[in-house]
């Protein structure tokens, strides 16, 4: 029977773009669920009902322009206690950069405001290369996570913890996802919205470059990480590639 994966939309714009191509290489069925609708962006202030994690073999909660520590957001104590129950329940969990603070927050860790926020590509430091894979890493981030108690750091830049593993949940600070089309997403957000990249003394174009550069040696090293998390933290071996 296929392995299933649930990517969690936090943000319509956050999309889980490479990420799903390889977990479909490695024979899972994606299922999606969608946390603030398009047209509740704007007030995403809105009850949600997670779907049941156990249903799945993997969930992964994906990025959000939101905080997790956002009082005003209902729905994010409930997918904290959804991460909480599937880690409980021996569900692997990936979570990435607002997800992945998810994860922190659900198992002991803490997310605060950053003093230096990461937007573009930063070189990851990595302790386990068969986990996260050492290089060039996309971030888009203005908070950063503290791992939880026990848990164990595995990649980090000089600026923010990078990845740790506690269990079967792995949580990642920087986008392994990200490929042009998802870049233009969020140029085109932040040129009509909060133009965080021109606060920071950047340029989209810049982020172009760099993107097309970096992209496709990330794209590489994003299908070892995933193999790895499978095998050495959600212990969920992917189905054999007919060939």
């Amino acid at each position: 029977m296929p392995r299933k994966v649930l990517f969690i939309y936090n943000d319509p714009n956050a999309p889980e773009a490479q990420l799903g191509e390889t977990f479909t290489e490695l024979g899972f069925d994606v299922d999606t669920f969608e946390v603030v609708a398009p047209h509740q962006a704007a007030d995403p202030a809105v009850e949600v009902s997670f779907p049941d994690p156990t249903r799945y073999d993997v969930i992964v909660p994906l990025g959000s322009r939101w905080a997790v520590y956002d009082d005003r957001l209902p729905w994010v104590q409930t997918e904290i206690d959804t991460v909480r129950r599937a880690v409980d329940a021996g569900v692997g969990v990936l979570g990435v950069c607002f997800g992945g603070q998810l994860v922190a927050a659900a198992l002991g860790g803490s997310v605060t405001r950053s003093d230096s926020p990461e937007v573009g590509w930063h070189h990851v430091h990595s302790s386990d290369h068969d986990l996260v894979p050492e290089g060039w890493w996309f971030q888009w981030h203005f908070d950063r996570f503290t791992p939880p108690p026990d848990a164990v750091e595995i990649a980090r830049t000089d600026r923010a913890s990078q990845a740790f593993v506690k269990g079967r949940a792995m949580g990642l600070q920087f986008h392994p996802e990200l490929d042009h089309g998802l870049l233009e997403l969020w140029i085109a957000d932040d040129y009509h919205g909060t133009r965080d990249v021109e606060r920071l003394g950047l340029s989209h174009d810049d982020l172009r470059a760099h993107t097309t550069t970096h992209v496709d040696d990330a794209a590489r090293r994003l299908r070892r990480l995933v193999r790895g998390f499978l095998d050495n933290v959600a212990d969920a071996k992917p189905a054999p590639v007919a060939r």
